[in-house]
């Protein structure tokens, strides 16, 4: 698939090999808490490989150290990793980072953190940020669920983005989607009060799937009309943007006729 910042949720790279390279869980130290797992078994994700380029690769030996970090079991200090205190905002599935890239810009004042398992596509988003010196953007490789679960703190977020997650159409698969009950409510706590989750997709069933379980959500609130509220309300006020950059991978959706379903909440203050 060609696509960029959404299109690794859609094939994303399970991550292979010892604790230093990003490993599954089954494949570490036993976890610490294993028994709050909300996946198991199974991961939110599909599997892809790929290498990186020379030119990926010189990039990647040069920055990662720095703003890369493989998903772990202990909380993060983001106020220490970024060298300031700033409100913070996590993007699931950040691909190849043409929108988180464009978002950080767009927002110096926010601190933002890509987690996202497909190394190429991260190797594009370590290029750009190198590239272009964007400085408020830091990178986890691996599982989302466990960097909500473990790495981030209750009460600690200004906002969630989780853009054209894949929606494992077949029937059998939806147990598998990232966006069920426990997962908004695993947000929904990390969340601060007045903290926004935005999410998009191209996808019907899903997105009726996602306003479902988001209406559920007792301590969120609909912030635009797809999530029950009125945008022109929130717009304006939101600790985040609600806009987003159009990549290939929407614009292809789109000439495909797909419609694009948006779908922000705050959390109740």
């Amino acid at each position: 698939m060609d696509a960029v910042n959404d299109a690794a949720n859609h094939t994303a790279e399970s991550v292979p090999g010892p604790p230093s390279t990003g490993s599954a869980p089954t494949d570490r130290a036993p976890r610490k808490n294993p028994g709050s797992r909300l996946y198991p078994r199974v991961t939110s994700f599909r599997s892809r490989r790929g290498a990186l380029t020379a030119t990926q690769q010189q990039s990647w030996a040069r920055m990662w150290p720095a703003i890369g970090r493989e998903v772990a079991d202990e909380p993060l200090d983001a106020t220490a990793w970024f060298g300031r205190e700033a409100p913070l905002v996590i993007e699931i599935g950040c691909g190849t980072g043409t929108a988180t890239a464009a978002m950080a810009q767009a927002e110096p004042h926010l601190n933002l953190i890509g987690i996202e398992v497909y190394r190429p596509g991260l190797a594009q988003l370590v290029q750009r940020i190198e590239r272009e010196k964007i400085d408020n953007i830091r990178l986890l490789r691996g599982d989302a669920v466990d960097v909500l679960e473990n790495m981030i703190a209750a009460g600690s977020l200004t906002g969630v983005r989780v853009f054209f997650p894949d929606p494992w159409p077949k029937a059998r698969h939806h147990k598998r989607r990232l966006l069920q009950p426990a997962t908004f409510a695993l947000i929904a706590d990390r969340l601060k009060p007045g903290g926004v989750l935005h999410v998009a997709t191209d996808h019907a069933d899903y997105a009726e799937h996602i306003a479902a379980v988001g209406a559920e959500e007792p301590l969120l609130k609909g912030m635009n009309e797809a999530a029950g509220g009125v945008s022109a309300e929130h717009r304006d006020t939101a600790p985040i943007g609600f806009e987003r950059p159009v990549t290939k991978f929407e614009g292809k959706a789109h000439r495909a006729g797909s419609a694009i379903t948006e779908l922000i909440w705050g959390k109740i203050e």
